[in-house]
């Protein structure tokens, strides 16, 4: 990733705190920094201003998690700059400081926030995607728990089609995956056992091609099953039919067969099905079969912070107001 010189001159003055709302820092103190952040770069005595520029073209330069992030160490700098505890006088919130921030991250298309844990943040303006490394294991705050429990809430009520649409297809565009193409169920005999495709470009500009099984509810290896529940023998076959027909990519006008395929559940995925069909990846050396549950989902809604649908949103209560010919006493 390459920033523009007239933005990335800024956040180095930040760094060395040439302007106002940061931290003055002398040669000393600049190396300091940068051990805070884990980094082993020591000031030479150089011009403190050029000499942090180079850095930080330097971190930039770091291979990025994916086309929408910046690199980590780059984001690592970012966040140990805004510190909240680095508070100025007369910005005790870091308001000030955060505007002038976003002023040259915005002209490369991204953002910096505060999220609800007082952490400073960095996303993509057009694609919202958060460039700070994300644990979907790390305990949650009480308004995250809120939103997970109004997604569970969703998840129980909602139909297949709407489980694509609302939930996976905008889960898989935050992630980075490109060309998400629903078939859906309108046409059985153009869908060949997948339910969504898409692509994923890697940093070395190859494009990969995954396909999507996804059932609402619960998978299981029951051999009678429930009308709620789906098999895992049947969504297994489906995924075979699914890579062994290939999709047309109009970006470059070429078919392409699915590299990988992931069967995603609304619900369980019990432990029987999990080692049913992990006995026949086994076998069959099917390494490009994935799976993910509800708690995957889940995990991942909640620790990118994504937006929940509307239908999964509260309702917001309407201010009372008199009717007009209704007196107020």
């Amino acid at each position: 990733m390459i920033f523009k010189p007239r933005n990335l001159r800024p956040i180095a003055q930040m760094v060395v705190g040439d302007v106002p709302h940061f931290h003055y820092r002398s040669s000393y103190y600049i190396t300091l920094f940068f051990e805070e952040c884990e980094f082993d770069y020591a000031h030479d005595g150089s011009s403190r201003v050029p000499w942090t520029q180079a850095v930080l073209t330097e971190l930039l330069a770091d291979p990025q998690p994916n086309a929408n992030q910046l690199p980590d160490r780059f984001a690592t700098v970012l966040r140990v700059l805004m510190d909240k505890r680095e508070a100025q006088d007369g910005d005790d919130d870091r308001l000030l400081a955060l505007a002038a921030l976003n002023v040259p991250l915005m002209r490369e298309g991204f953002e910096g926030f505060y999220g609800e844990d007082g952490v400073f943040y960095v996303r993509h303006i057009r694609t919202m995607t958060v460039s700070t490394p994300v644990n979907i294991y790390r305990p949650l705050t009480p308004a995250e728990a809120e939103n997970r429990e109004l997604l569970i809430a969703y998840l129980d009520k909602c139909s297949e089609d709407e489980l694509i649409a609302e939930i996976l297809l905008p889960m898989f565009r935050h992630l980075g995956y490109q060309r998400i193409t629903n078939v859906g169920h309108k046409d059985k005999a153009l869908e060949y056992g997948k339910d969504v495709w898409m692509r994923y470009k890697l940093p070395t500009e190859h494009v990969i091609y995954f396909g999507i099984q996804a059932k609402k509810g619960k998978l299981d290896s029951a051999g009678a099953t429930k009308s709620s529940n789906a098999n895992i023998a049947e969504i297994y076959n489906q995924v075979l039919m699914m890579l062994g027909h290939e999709i047309f990519d109009p970006d470059n006008n070429r078919k392409a067969l699915v590299d990988h395929a992931f069967i995603v559940a609304g619900g369980e995925i019990t432990k029987a099905a999990r080692n049913w069909l992990g006995g026949m990846l086994d076998n069959s050396k099917r390494s490009q079969i994935m799976f993910m549950d509800r708690d995957h989902i889940l995990n991942l809604y909640t620790a990118h912070r994504l937006e929940l649908p509307k239908a999964a949103q509260p309702a917001v209560a309407q201010p009372w107001s008199f009717e007009e010919d209704e007196a107020p006493f």
